[in-house]
């Protein structure tokens, strides 16, 4: 393992949020470069204990990030899915990091570009900062208190911000654009759609969905088959700072730190417009 640099810890409890998610953006950022490496390579997969696929690109992303997060906030407990799969205990107080360092493998595994590497700090149960990188495409979300979008070419570090853009979600129109899972729809999903003004219906893989409803081009996204944790921290920190919620079959925000479910969610929604979400929840 490369040696690590020396501790640039930023005091998570006393930084703000925006500060906070520029250096989980600066993490992903630096695992792009090695997933896109085994992208070129085409290399396969192998099924871990859960009968998922893991790739040699999970677990150096997973590695590179994890040294980054140690370097920044050396004193917060970090919990990523490799880590996790390989059985190292669930550490969730009430400040840790959730990393997923290839969400969408199987979009890498089928080479459609729809896989994101994803960073996330969860406070009180709550995703407060996170990063969403999509190197096949070289675009970021990141968020804290704002959420912010740009372009970020795979091995370049973050852009200056006059190269940001602020996102905000939309205001629901008389006919919604809906986005569901390219790689896991199901009977419950279409029935949900089927009570809901929509318009459009649109496919989309990992946690990008998230990122599109933040950026104001969807309205909602339903997700009853199963989720980890670590697969929706990072893109509902981005859409909850745009404006937007995600919720569970009660009605409430998706809580993370859930030990006792192994880190397991439930059904939810994520909404672009909180008022239009009152009412409509699973």
């Amino acid at each position: 393992m490369p040696q690590l640099l020396p501790s640039r810890d930023i005091d998570i409890a006393s930084k703000s949020r925006d500060v906070i998610a520029r250096a989980l953006a600066r993490a992903a950022l630096a695992a792009g470069p090695v997933v896109m490496e085994e992208y070129a390579r085409q290399a396969g997969a192998r099924s871990k204990a859960d009968g998922s696929p893991v790739t040699a690109a999970d677990e150096r992303a997973e590695e590179i990030i994890r040294e980054r997060l140690i370097q920044i906030a050396p004193a917060t407990p970090i919990v990523a899915e490799e880590a996790t799969a390989a059985g190292v205990p669930m550490e969730c107080g009430a400040r840790f990091f959730l990393v997923d360092p290839l969400d969408g493998t199987r979009e890498f595994l089928s080479r459609n570009g729809e896989f994101t590497i994803n960073v996330a700090l969860i406070e009180g149960c709550a995703p407060v900062a996170g990063a969403v990188y999509a190197p096949a495409s070289g675009r970021l979300w990141f968020a804290g208190d704002a959420a912010f979008f740009c372009e970020a070419p795979v091995g370049e570090d973050l852009p200056d911000e006059t190269r940001w853009r602020r996102l905000r979600t939309r205001s629901a129109p008389p006919r919604w654009v809906a986005l569901a899972s390219r790689s896991h729809g199901d009977p419950e999903t279409e029935a949900f759609l089927a009570q809901l003004p929509i318009g459009e219906c649109r496919t989309a893989g990992s946690s990008l969905k998230f990122c599109v409803i933040a950026e104001g081009g969807a309205d909602v996204y339903p997700r009853f088959a199963p989720t980890m944790e670590w697969d929706t921290a990072a893109g509902d920190a981005v859409l909850r700072a745009a404006g937007g919620v995600v919720l569970d079959a009660g009605g409430e925000p998706l809580a993370y730190g859930k030990v006792g479910a192994g880190l397991r969610n439930g059904g939810f929604v994520a909404w672009g417009d909180a008022n239009a979400a009152r009412g409509r929840h699973r």
